[in-house]
């Protein structure tokens, strides 16, 4: 029974590794551009987490300093094993872009890439993938966050404001906060009408 049940550890581990590690091989351009592979592969693929608590997931992920696919890396392996699932999964994260990075740094330079018109062609063609990578994340995020067109001015207003530059409304943290606060304010309103609408009933059934 404890070799079976170590085995099935070591097996989860190696799920776990493996899968981060095809999610870091084959995701170029980053951040949202990854958003698509982990959702298939860890929400449709391996069921680690549903729909909603990876948005969540995602929503601290964004928030947190670091890099977008090891911070959700190390949280779904710490559900899933703990610390080693966070190990696992994080090292199978950064193991790819350590390695590509290790080879352009010995083989390649950026003389190199640009003078060569075959290594060229393929990062001119990787740029419209990368592009669609992030936009069909973006769309099917806003589905599932219930953003329809009464309110799909709010992210475009911000999406806005951030690309400006303009001094204060252009910073990010600015949004995060005040989305914060308002999803705050309004759960904390929802909460106490509802507590009331309780109280209100219980006192006309006496």
């Amino acid at each position: 029974m404890m070799k079976s049940e170590s085995k099935a550890k070591g097996s989860q581990l190696r799920t776990l590794f493996g899968t981060f590690f095809k999610i870091g091989a084959f995701t170029f351009g980053g951040g949202w551009a990854m958003i698509s592979i982990i959702e298939r592969e860890i929400v449709d693929k391996h069921h680690w987490l549903d729909k909603r608590d990876f948005l969540d997931l995602l929503a601290v992920a964004q928030s947190m300093p670091g890099i977008l696919a090891v911070n959700i890396s190390v949280v779904v392996g710490d559900k899933l094993r703990g610390l080693r699932g966070s190990i696992a999964a994080a090292l199978g994260t950064i193991m790819p872009s350590f390695l590509i990075i290790l080879a352009i740094a010995m083989f390649l330079t950026p003389e190199t890439i640009t003078s060569n018109p075959v290594l060229t062609a393929i990062f001119k063609g990787i740029r419209p993938a990368v592009v669609a990578l992030i936009v069909a994340p973006v769309i099917s995020s806003a589905k599932a966050s219930g953003i329809g067109w009464k309110t799909c001015w709010i992210p475009a207003v911000v999406a806005l404001l951030i690309w400006s530059k303009l001094p204060v409304v252009s910073n990010p943290i600015l949004y995060i906060t005040l989305g914060g606060l308002c999803g705050w304010y309004l759960t904390t309103r929802g909460i106490i009408a509802l507590e009331s609408s309780k109280s209100g009933k219980e006192d006309a059934s006496k």
